[in-house]
């Protein structure tokens, strides 16, 4: 019987997470991080945080497998035994719940949802103009299985779609521009920019004033990408100045934004706590049960981490 070992949520969540197993692979020896028996007897781990070289202290392990989309909590670790196929959770659902989630922000920013929700506080009538969709050019940064999905929704509202990636891709009404070189074009065409990005050292803190002064003035932002890819301090300046006119952000470094933080009162920003694409545990748990199913077989899953790309 395989064992898998589940870090991701406390030892509260654990109970869902090995009902949630107990479901799909009643077959599979579940068991809390923090009661897992002899490491060396671990073939499979299911983690968000994991203290380091903790990983590295089980000889046996097959796979590692992300509770979320992204994996940077666990390859930060020094230990982090790269030997070991990491996956990145990106069950099918994941896709979709990105795309409904920017498809809400791209809505909600364009027609000022925030402004409205403010109004609605103080109980006053705010009457105002808004922009449509069909008049409103969106540039999605990072075109992955994320961007992709995102980018067809947002075309389904009448957006005039365009994405930036580091290699090529071909999606239909989708203008790609590609590499370094072509940023500052894709940025000048952006009245909305989308950044779902991975976390790489070349990412890091890009979304930052350079970027922003590239963008035509009074763009808006949604960050659902990675919190370390923002510099929240030139955010909150950009949007008090004007030279941004709206952002729904995410993701923060460190997280949770701390209480007092000044981006929890900033009139022209909506803050939701990390909860843009991750699938129910059960969806999740479904998922790794088939990839389990699927190594045990023989064939391995997609969306192995490659730590020379940093995604």
């Amino acid at each position: 019987m395989s064992r898998l070992v589940v870090k991701s949520g406390g030892a509260a969540g654990f109970e869902e997470w090995r009902a949630c197993f107990a479901e799909v692979a009643p077959g599979l020896d579940v068991r809390f991080w923090d009661e897992m028996g002899d490491p060396g007897e671990v073939d499979f781990a299911l983690v968000w945080d994991p203290e380091p070289g903790r990983l590295a202290a089980m000889p046996g392990l097959r796979c590692i497998f992300g509770a979320g989309a992204g994996v940077d909590l666990i390859v930060r670790d020094p230990d982090f035994p790269r030997h070991v196929p990491l996956v990145r959770m990106i069950p099918a659902g994941a896709a979709q719940r990105m795309g409904e989630y920017i498809c809400w922000a791209a809505l909600h920013v364009l027609r000022q949802g925030r402004r409205m929700a403010l109004a609605q506080a103080r109980g006053a009538w705010d009457y105002f103009d808004c922009a449509s969709a069909g008049e409103t050019r969106v540039g999605v940064m990072g075109l992955g299985v994320m961007g992709s999905r995102a980018a067809v929704m947002l075309q389904g509202l009448g957006f005039a779609v365009h994405g930036w990636s580091r290699s090529a891709k071909c999606l239909p009404g989708v203008r790609d521009y590609v590499g370094e070189g072509a940023l500052d074009d894709f940025l000048a065409a952006s009245d909305l920019l989308v950044c779902l990005l991975p976390d790489t050292p070349d990412t890091r803190a890009i979304l930052a004033r350079p970027l922003f002064e590239k963008l035509p003035r009074g763009a808006m932002l949604i960050n659902a990408g990675r919190g370390a890819q923002q510099n929240l301090d030139d955010v909150l300046a950009a949007l008090e100045e004007g030279l941004l006119g709206g952002a729904v952000l995410d993701v923060f470094e460190p997280e949770p934004l701390a209480e007092g933080h000044p981006a929890w009162a900033a009139e022209r920003l909506t803050i939701t706590p990390h909860v843009a694409s991750l699938p129910p545990r059960r969806e999740r748990a479904e998922w790794v049960a088939a990839c389990i199913a699927g190594i045990e077989a023989g064939w391995w899953p997609e969306k192995i981490y490659n730590p020379d790309l940093g995604y």
